[in-house]
């Protein structure tokens, strides 16, 4: 039994106790368990180094670019190797592939797991205290030598995802594919229990795009934008709020809070780019998120968690929230 601030006591379930229910009730295998405890071990670290921020001299740029080409926040560096250093003591654990590296990393040859992850998501927020996150994704590791190729699998083939949402609360979402569980940092330094199965609401008046981008979009999204910004005297005859976090964990977090759909669209600067987002750190575990929680996921031609990926840093175009919505704007642009 707890006892929060206000006298009330309720019993709370922790991330361990869920997951070993899941085990009993879903079959789910133990040593998954052991890997998400290790996440969630790793997340409380990088949880004290955001709340110290410019305490510990941890703030700003770390002089650095990833194999993206992005400057580096120290908070980046640091994220990824403590969530590196926490994953290669697990056992269970074969290899690890971060948004932050070049390549893979092989860590236990009999490791029946393959770990995908984006350190810190939303850099661009962490020196001007908004918030930010880490997203992970849990793939099967396949039989024989590992290889890049071992960890170019579809979204579905996830047996588990989710994130931690550093922000006035902390928070770590996931699913092992039987719905979404949401677990809120407790004073215990404990993460417990506090929402599950959250639905999407089908309908939305809310979306969020990065609107400073919209000259470089193409026709369908232009087009779809419009529609939204029209409000109640355009086509959609409803009115639409905008928001942007510039952090997708926060973005999602929303949706699944309360609906909505996030977009960011393929643009004309570099036709070569089909999207800014990658497909294996942060599309895949987010979508099947969205999906657990009855929303959709696409990249306006198909459901995200059935691209056949060709490389650990393939980015595409990403469309997920309020099926209704996803699923009008995947539609105009298909019929364009």
């Amino acid at each position: 039994m707890t006892q929060n601030l206000y006298g009330s006591t309720s019993v709370s379930v922790l991330l361990n106790n869920y997951l070993q229910q899941h085990e009993q009730n879903h079959a789910l295998p133990s040593n998954l368990t052991d890997v998400l405890n290790s996440i969630s071990q790793a997340c409380l670290h990088i949880n004290e180094a955001v709340r110290a921020g410019a305490l510990n001299n941890i703030l700003g740029s770390a002089h650095t670019g990833n194999i993206q080409g992005e400057e580096q926040k120290k908070l980046d560096v640091l994220a990824n190797q403590i969530l590196i250093d926490t994953l290669s003591t697990q056992s269970a654990v074969a290899g690890l592939a971060s948004e932050e590296e070049e390549s893979f990393i092989s860590t236990n040859q009999k490791g029946q797991y393959l770990v995908l992850f984006d350190p810190l998501d939303g850099s661009s927020n962490i020196d001007v205290n908004i918030s930010i996150g880490t997203i992970f994704s849990i793939l099967p590791k396949p039989a024989g030598e590992l290889k890049t190729e071992s960890f170019l699998q579809t979204g579905r083939h996830q047996v588990a995802s989710g994130y931690v949402l550093y922000g006035p609360q902390t928070i770590l979402v996931l699913t092992v594919k039987h719905g979404v569980a949401m677990f809120t940092l407790n004073q215990h330094n404990q993460f417990e229990l506090t929402e599950e199965n959250p639905s999407i609401p089908v309908q939305t008046t809310e979306f969020a795009i990065n609107m400073s981008n919209q000259r470089h979009w193409q026709a369908p999204m232009q087009k779809y934008i419009a529609e939204l910004l029209a409000g109640k005297i355009g086509i959609r005859g409803k009115d639409y709020n905008m928001r942007w976090v510039a952090s997708m964990v926060a973005e999602v977090h929303r949706i699944l809070i309360r609906g909505g759909i996030f977009t960011y669209p393929q643009d004309q600067r570099d036709p070569s780019k089909p999207g800014k987002l990658r497909l294996m750190y942060e599309a895949n575990p987010m979508s099947l998120l969205i999906e657990q929680a009855q929303g959709k996921a696409t990249n306006t031609q198909q459901n995200i968690l059935d691209i056949q990926p060709n490389g650990l840093h393939q980015r595409v175009a990403v469309v997920l929230g309020s099926k209704e919505e996803v699923d009008y704007l995947t539609a105009k642009h298909q019929n364009c």
